[in-house]
């Protein structure tokens, strides 16, 4: 008889399965994806059956979205009205690009030396593919890889704590951005921009980075301070009293 003793064959590991993301998670992407992209204009009512409709869900998970969506200052609850999308406020602009040209410089600074090879081939890739969205036209295509190519060089200063302080205000930051990048001229400008900032980071030189990125951050806020100017509710009564 053998000694040889069987044992039944080892199964591949397996990784747990994720649950499936819940309908006010879902809602929420999407909700916040059309405000951001600014499929949904900053002010705009958002009927709750609308929402339902558009979303696929039912009032309790849209109920939800609206509310976390409230709380990254997205959209705007109002008391026995139907919430809005948050108007734009050009004070609060004000203060949150200049929150942002202090965030992502710096992390530009960080990723500068921080940033592994893999990283800025990633960086590279991203950076190519936002000129091709932008030759084919596809805005929302180029609005992503764009917010892609901001969080990668936040992610590759390799520094936590300014990586969630991003993260809190990324929602209000990319809408803002889009804002500034809806102007004539802006993309082929933000494009050129990208690749001197990219080539700063390749040559892993510190401060140009720093410096370059935050002249980037810095001309759009200049664009979406214009924005706000030219569509102020002043500006348009200003307008029509000229006539």
């Amino acid at each position: 008889m053998s000694d040889v003793v069987d044992t039944p064959p080892r199964r591949a590991a397996t990784r747990p399965r994720q649950p499936p993301a819940s309908l006010s998670d879902q809602a929420v992407v999407r909700l916040r994806e059309m405000i951001v992209l600014l499929e949904i204009a900053p002010g705009a009512i958002l009927s709750e059956p609308h929402l339902t409709a558009i979303l696929g869900a039912s009032r309790t998970p849209v109920r939800e979205a609206l509310k976390l969506l409230a709380a990254e200052g997205l959209v705007l609850l109002r008391r026995n009205r139907a919430a809005i999308v948050a108007p734009l406020d050009e004070a609060e602009l004000h203060h949150l690009f200049e929150v942002e040209v202090a965030l992502e410089s710096h992390a530009a600074l960080l990723a500068a030396t921080r940033m592994s090879q893999a990283a800025l081939d990633q960086l590279a890739r991203l950076q190519v593919q936002l000129e091709d969205r932008h030759q084919a036209g596809d805005w929302a295509g180029y609005i992503r890889i764009n917010q892609r190519i901001h969080s990668a060089v936040v992610a590759g200063a390799d520094n936590p704590a300014l990586a969630e302080t991003h993260a809190r205000i990324l929602g209000r930051l990319a809408r803002a951005r889009n804002v500034g990048l809806s102007a004539a001229g802006r993309m082929e400008e933000s494009i050129a921009e990208h690749r001197a900032i990219l080539a700063a980071l390749q040559a892993r030189d510190a401060e140009r980075a720093r410096t370059l990125f935050a002249a980037h951050v810095e001309r759009t806020g200049e664009l979406v301070a214009r924005h706000c100017a030219e569509h102020s509710p002043g500006t348009a009564r200003r307008r029509r009293t000229t006539r």
